[in-house]
Parts: C-alpha cells; structure tokens; sequence
C-alpha cells in the first residue's frame, strides 16, 4: 500500500507514510490519512523514507496538510526523505514552512 497511517495511543501523533512514487495518484489516501484527526496540537509526521520520487502535486498536498494542521495548532514534519525528493523539497523553499529531518 503506498500510503500507510500510524497513529499514537494519544492520538497527538500521526504519522503519514508514503512508498513509492508520491504523486496525484496518491491524492485521495492521502487526505484520508489526516482529514479526521481533530485532536489539537497534532503533529503530522510525513515519512518519505520509501519514496523514490514526488511531483508538485505532492507538494500541494503537503501544503494542504499544512493548512490543516495549522487548523488544529499542531505542525507537519517531512522525515527522512532520499537525496532527490530532499532537493525538490530544498528548492521549493520547504524548509520554510516544515520542519525536514535527515
């Protein structure tokens, strides 16, 4: 499954992993990772461990993430993303908005 979702005992912690190509196709179980959490102060955690690429699509879907999580006052966290989706992320200024962990 290219999207898989893990959630904390407390439900504060919510982490979204993503295989493979993170792309439109994606889109719908994406936002079915994270549209029913509602508890505030949630991180979102975005595993791109075993993504091998990701497209503007896939960062609009961050970014919708984002806004959600905004909503609740928690934050989203990209983690440990490979070489070349980490430089996708670099050069649209990604850093800016999330926290990115090596």
């Amino acid at each position: 499954m290219p999207v898989s979702i893990q959630n904390s005992s407390d439900s504060k912690r919510v982490s979204i992993n993503v295989s493979q190509q993170f792309d439109y196709s994606l889109h719908q179980a994406f936002r079915d990772a994270y549209r029913n959490v509602s508890v505030a102060g949630t991180t979102f955690t975005v595993d791109l461990s075993k993504a091998t690429y990701m497209d503007s699509s896939a960062l609009g879907m961050i970014l919708l993430l984002k806004e959600h999580a905004d909503k609740l006052g928690g934050q989203v966290v990209i983690s440990k993303p490979n070489e070349s989706v980490h430089k996708i992320l670099t050069i649209a200024n990604f850093d800016q908005f999330v926290t990115i962990e090596s």
